[in-house]
């Protein structure tokens, strides 16, 4: 099979280029994240699955560029980067606001014809499941002790003066991307979800992971896994194992 991309460009990270894989994954970061924390993926799931990883503007390399704070955008950004993608069969998969994300992008890939072979949506809520949370209101202590809450980012990291100055406009900017998205009904997805959840996550009830069933109109799975928030940090391996069963499955089947 014929590979083109030579170049990524500014927002897709390819750590281990896979050129003869039958079918790609997209894995979109939670608020806050960047594209390596997807890195051990890649390196596990290659050669079998072209990983790609989303790098949002704001953070590491592109820590110049504006943050985006719209998820809607954000979504239209993401959406128009994977157009040039699209020649293999694509399955999406989003961490936190990353799910989100994702069934924003999922939902624009079927307008405009693409169906997914699927969406993984991790530790988060259903999309029509709103929460009134305000915590990009609160000041930097404030956010920073939700980070620390969930155990989401190194806790030297997070000890660190100088780093937590970088990463704090990026995270606030997620946190607000997040909070104030707004559901818009619409059609289903065509495309099967799986959802994927810890059971002490504070950020999600087992309805609300649920409730995922109701965005589409294939076949919906749910996964819970001991730990919170970020419960793939100890499930890594079985979360992987899920994506490549799952993969496999469909493209096997057409």
């Amino acid at each position: 099979m014929a590979d083109t991309h030579a170049a990524v460009g500014s927002w897709i990270r390819r750590f281990h280029p896979a050129p003869d894989a039958p079918s790609r994954l997209v894995c979109l970061p939670h608020a806050g994240g960047s594209a390596p924390f997807f890195f051990p993926v890649s390196r596990t799931l290659s050669p079998a699955i072209d990983v790609l990883a989303v790098q949002y503007p704001g953070r590491q390399d592109r820590r110049a560029e504006p943050c985006v704070d719209d998820l809607g955008e954000l979504a239209d950004l993401v959406t128009r980067e994977l157009r040039g993608w699209l020649d293999r069969p694509i399955m999406l998969f989003g961490h936190s606001m990353g799910a989100t994300l994702a069934f924003e992008v999922a939902r624009r890939l079927e307008q405009e014809g693409t169906v997914p072979l699927g969406l993984f949506a991790s530790g988060r809520r259903a999309p029509s499941r709103h929460r009134d949370e305000r915590v990009h209101l609160a000041d930097d202590d404030g956010l920073l002790a939700d980070l620390k809450r969930l155990s989401g980012t190194n806790s030297q990291v997070l000890g660190d003066d100088e780093m937590v100055r970088m990463i704090l406009p990026a995270v606030r900017s997620d946190y607000r991307a997040a909070e104030t998205y707004r559901y818009r009904p619409g059609p289903p997805l065509s495309c099967p979800i799986v959802a994927l959840t810890g059971d002490d996550d504070p950020h999600v009830t087992m309805e609300e992971a649920r409730a995922w069933s109701e965005h589409t109109a294939a076949d919906f799975s749910l996964r819970v896994y001991p730990g919170g928030h970020f419960y793939l940090n100890t499930h890594a391996a079985a979360v992987i194992g899920v994506i490549s069963g799952h993969i496999a499955g469909r493209v096997a089947t057409g």
